[in-house]
């Protein structure tokens, strides 16, 4: 009996999941099967596979041929390296680290692939919208910074011609000042004198009468 190793449908319409199936080659594709594999979920991001490797194995190693899909499924597994590794003699350790390595290759690139799911968009957006506050937040604090350092440097210069124009003033006054000061002495001597004047006139008048 020829045995193929392929895919049967399950789950419901526009949500398919599928048994991955060891059945006779003869048997309709959702029909009998001799044994039940695993599952293949298509529509995660990226896709997921449940796989009973050892019993894969088994029917590979008796001569089951897997149909494309379940080969493409079963390369990215690394379950037909294991084959290959079993068949060249390797042990079981260097094996499984061999496909460990294989399957973290195989799924970061499909993560690369895979599109975006509703909640890594959202969580994206967040984020974007997250970044976005933090700098408006920050030129908003640079641009006060700035606004302030401007202030001061505006007062310091008032300040500045201000007390220049105060100097400026000061030194004006004094000379202003002084003079001031000076001119009531004069003044007195100059009416002193007046009243001398005025009695030597006098004697003279007497004098040529």
């Amino acid at each position: 009996m020829a045995v193929r190793i392929r895919l049967r449908r399950l789950g419901r319409r526009n949500l398919p999941i599928f048994a991955i199936v060891a059945a006779d080659a003869r048997a309709p594709r959702d029909g009998r099967f001799i044994e039940d594999l695993g599952r293949y979920y298509p529509l995660h991001e990226p896709a997921t596979v449940e796989l009973k490797a050892d019993r894969v194995l088994y029917w590979l190693e008796r001569g089951a041929q897997p149909t494309e899909t379940v080969r493409s499924i079963l390369r990215r597994e690394g379950i037909l390296l294991a084959l290959h590794l079993r068949r060249k003699g390797k042990s079981e350790e260097e094996i499984q680290q061999a496909v460990a390595e294989h399957r973290a290759r195989q799924y970061e690139k499909l993560r690369k692939k895979a599109k975006p799911t509703v909640a890594q968009l959202k969580q994206a957006a967040l984020e974007e919208e997250r970044r976005r506050v933090a700098e408006l937040e920050a030129e908003l604090a640079r641009k006060q910074a700035e606004a302030e350092a401007k202030a001061r440097e505006e007062a310091e210069r008032k300040a500045q011609e201000e007390a220049a124009e105060a100097a400026a003033d000061a030194e004006t006054e004094a000379p202003e000042a002084a003079a001031e000061t000076a001119t009531p002495e004069g003044g007195e001597a100059a009416v002193a004198s007046e009243p001398e004047a005025s009695a030597e006139a006098d004697d003279q008048e007497e004098k040529a009468s």
